[in-house]
């Protein structure tokens, strides 16, 4: 499914980095662009929208290049989107655009890229490498915040929670679940032109990333929240969240739509950044009892009904063998 590619990273790199971010993952549309702008609120953290730093193959000299073409408004990359960005520089530009709002700008991307690719002789390819990037960026914002701590999304890498682990071995993984149902409604009526696009796909796509990551996760790193515990239970579900973290209870994480988020202010077209901008509500909560059909509903329940019950959610239609 476009979009949706996970590197094989089934080889560990030799390399753990000296840094202790928060790594948010989680099924797309599962509510991870709100966590991260609400842990943005909180006085020691930084965190940041997903970054996909496993494309380009060159992803050094791509990153130097697609930044001079936005500088002279190069025609290759007008419009920022699939549909009218060159797809040989699509994937640098995106990086870039994610970097912005992230609160990085190009010349301090530049930089970061320079050195690193200086310092390390190679045009940052591998993902030893790659790793390396997101953590000198993460590391610049954490500094330039004043925060203790950076974060940012890995999103469905959270399937290689194992490989992360031992790259940042000081990091704490926190994995965004929403009801799968809801999840399936979203795709297919909200982002079909890249998610899912049909509910038995969507089901045994939320079925392999909610359930792959406890197997290989560390312990006393990997904490599981759901989305609709955060919406309905907010105060709850972040006071748990921050003492995983080790950090103390700041107000402002329930206020996240009252402060600065460099999201709000550089969206670049970020599918969920307006979502997020407003206070807390449960929003689409229970959206698939509407979005789709009894059929698409027996049938995403079909496929994965076990793990609904198993996360505590119930299922809309009566048992009938439910499987993997």
């Amino acid at each position: 499914m476009p979009g949706f590619a996970i590197p094989c990273v089934s080889d560990c790199p030799p390399v753990t980095l000296p840094s202790n971010p928060v790594l948010l993952g989680g099924e797309n549309r599962s509510g991870t662009t709100l966590l991260s702008v609400l842990l943005d609120s909180h006085c020691d953290l930084v965190v940041g929208p997903e970054l996909d730093f496993t494309e380009p193959v060159d992803l050094g000299p791509h990153i130097l290049a697609v930044c001079d073409m936005i500088d002279v408004r190069d025609s290759r990359l007008a419009g920022a989107t699939k549909d009218t960005v060159d797809p040989d520089w699509y994937d640098g530009a995106h990086f870039v655009l994610q970097c912005e709002r992230f609160g990085l700008d190009r010349d301090d991307l530049r930089n970061l890229v320079v050195d690193l690719m200086t310092k390390r002789g190679t045009d940052l390819s591998a993902l030893e490498d790659r790793c390396r990037l997101i953590d000198s960026i993460g590391e610049f914002r954490r500094k330039q915040m004043g925060a203790r701590r950076w974060g940012m999304k890995l999103q469905r890498r959270i399937l290689d929670v194992g490989t992360y682990a031992a790259i940042w071995p000081r990091a704490h993984f926190i994995h965004m679940i929403r009801d799968g149902r809801d999840l399936a409604a979203s795709h297919l009526k909200t982002v079909p032109e890249w998610g899912y696009r049909t509910v038995a796909q969507a089901a045994h796509g939320w079925l392999d990333v909610v359930t792959r990551p406890r197997q290989a996760a560390p312990d006393g790193r990997y904490l599981e929240t759901r989305y609709e515990d955060l919406v309905t239970r907010p105060r709850e579900t972040i006071k748990r969240m921050l003492g995983y973290l080790h950090l103390p209870w700041d107000e402002a994480v329930l206020n996240h739509a009252a402060h600065e988020h460099a999201l709000f202010n550089r969206p670049w077209g970020h599918p969920a950044a307006q979502a997020a901008s407003k206070p807390l509500h449960t929003g689409r909560h229970g959206r698939y009892l509407h979005d789709l059909t009894p059929g698409e509903i027996a049938e995403f329940e079909r496929i994965a009904g076990k793990e609904l019950i198993h996360l505590g959610y119930d299922l809309s239609m009566p048992r009938s063998g439910s499987a993997r």
